[in-house]
């Protein structure tokens, strides 16, 4: 067994037990894939993030994600976590970069009474169509569908009552693959006062409901901005837990905001 330090971060929330968990662990090195899942499985939260020193120069970083059954190729809430377990920990850092498989590199900094500011990819969407998920989410149907290749769905809704009504049939939903479903309202009315606000579905990936997700905040950016008209505004995801973003539209990159908290410190007895 190989001890390995181990934290328990709250992502998108100021306030202990909301917003979305992740667990954040630090490596000497990449064990096997199979490995890293059992621990994602194991962790039994919606990511794992996984942490390597970077040795190409391109970032401080590798960092890699991994729900309780599948690898992601990009997962914001998790980027902010550890992020947050890098800075706190390191208290002459303004900022960390990591360097991904399938996103790039990112960036977390400081940003004064704000939290942190996360620079990821600007996720553009465009009109579609989805009858066959659709079926799956009851009425009202969504005034508009727009959808992304890697398996993002914007699913926008009247008002911010008719999606926090929802109630999706998460086996049929899982059926269809790997998909996040984003289903998004203004947020005129909502106790949260956000501008916008969002429920998001991966039961695909082993999530029903998630708590708080930058990678569908990193697909609203655009998609808002442009519906808007300006570059930033508030979000709110209204999940049983609830989290909190801003969002700013910046040369192609979603610059999302928020705070962390860290709710537990430990070792971590990975097999071997």
């Amino acid at each position: 067994m190989t001890n390995v330090p181990y934290t328990h971060v709250d992502a998108f929330t100021a306030t202990p037990l909301a917003g979305n968990q992740a667990a954040v662990m630090v490596l000497e090195a990449w064990p096997g894939d199979a490995l890293l899942q059992r621990v994602g499985a194991e962790n039994m939260f919606a990511e794992t993030a996984f942490l390597v020193r970077d040795e190409s120069g391109q970032a401080d970083w590798e960092l890699r994600w991994f729900t309780p059954q599948v690898e992601v190729r990009l997962c914001g809430h998790a980027t902010l976590a550890s992020g947050h377990m890098l800075l706190e920990r390191d208290a002459s850092l303004e900022r960390v970069t990591f360097r991904t498989r399938g996103a790039g590199v990112l960036e977390v900094r400081r940003d004064g009474a704000n939290g942190y500011a996360m620079s990821l990819p600007a996720i553009a969407t465009e009109p579609g169509s989805f009858p066959e998920a659709l079926a799956h989410f009851g009425e009202p149907a969504p005034q508009a569908v727009l959808r992304h290749p890697d398996g993002y769905a914007i699913l926008l809704y009247a008002s911010a009552g008719e999606v926090c009504a929802l109630s999706p049939d998460f086996k049929a939903l899982a059926a269809l693959g790997d998909e996040l479903f984003i289903c998004t309202a203004p947020g005129a009315g909502h106790a949260s006062e956000a501008d916008v606000v969002s429920r998001v579905f991966a039961p695909g990936a082993g999530i029903d409901e998630d708590p708080a997700t930058g990678s569908a905040h990193a697909a609203l950016t655009p998609f808002w901005a442009a519906r808007l008209g300006r570059a930033a505004f508030t979000a709110h995801q209204a999940s049983r837990r609830g989290a909190d973003f801003t969002c700013r539209l910046e040369e192609g990159r979603a610059i999302l905001g928020g705070h962390c908290v860290t709710v537990v410190e430990g070792t971590f007895r990975m097999p071997d």
